[in-house]
């Protein structure tokens, strides 16, 4: 898969992208991710990027020429752009599978200050999403969620290939996953539930299939009917 991420501030992104996994699956030509400076594309010799906004308001707002001018710089004929925004639809397991599975270029636009002209998402967005209810000082760090969680369901970046499928909001049998232990076997006095070391792998399912229910009734009680 390609991506690239539209924004003022490309330099965000260097350290989060050289490492652990997702550093991986870009040395492993798995995933190829650029990312272009919107500034590059102003055209004053003050480097404008945004204004104003009409009708009064706090903040500024980001200006159609030079966002515009950098989505096409990358769009191609199967690009899907994409806009990281809290007012959109907010991002889910099942779509980040889908992304993976029907994107081979996936554009995302970062959006800056207060907000962005309305005629960028008119002309040039396919899709906006969320990461959740609440308000980032900008859409980078949102790119980065979303570009972690659709990678994992990249084949080959994550090592074994139906690990996601156990993960929380992916799983067939309920949403969250139950609770993981390793050695040692007694620690601070807390030790690991007797049924994980008894070696009955049906007893073992079911008491992690009861812990999750209980862990998302007790702390998620919204999530009972949950559906992807």
């Amino acid at each position: 898969m390609d991506i690239d991420i539209l924004t003022l501030f490309p330099e965000f992104f260097d350290s989060p992208l050289s490492c652990s996994m997702l550093k991986r699956a870009r040395q492993m030509e798995l995933l190829r991710i650029g990312a272009v400076n919107i500034r590059d594309f102003a055209t004053d010799k003050h480097k404008s990027v945004d204004d104003r906004p009409y009708g009064g308001g706090p903040g500024m707002v980001l200006k159609p020429e030079p966002t515009i001018q950098a989505i096409r710089s990358v769009r191609r004929e199967n690009s899907h752009v994409i806009c990281m925004s809290p007012q959109g639809r907010v991002l889910k397991a099942k779509d980040c599978e889908r992304y993976a599975k029907e994107f081979e270029h996936i554009v995302i636009l970062c959006g800056h200050y207060e907000g962005l002209d309305q005629r960028i998402l008119d002309l040039e967005v396919d899709e906006e999403v969320s990461i959740g209810d609440f308000v980032l000082t900008s859409g980078m760090p949102a790119a980065l969620v979303f570009i972690d969680a659709v990678s994992r369901f990249i084949p080959g970046v994550i090592g074994h290939p139906e690990a996601m499928y156990e993960d929380s909001f992916h799983r067939e049998d309920g949403v969250f996953d139950g609770p993981h232990y390793t050695r040692p076997p007694e620690f601070e006095n807390l030790t690991v539930p007797a049924v994980l070391m008894g070696g009955n792998h049906r007893d073992i399912a079911d008491w992690r299939k009861k812990e999750a229910s209980s862990k998302q009734k007790r702390v998620r009680p919204e999530l009972t009917n949950y559906r992807e």
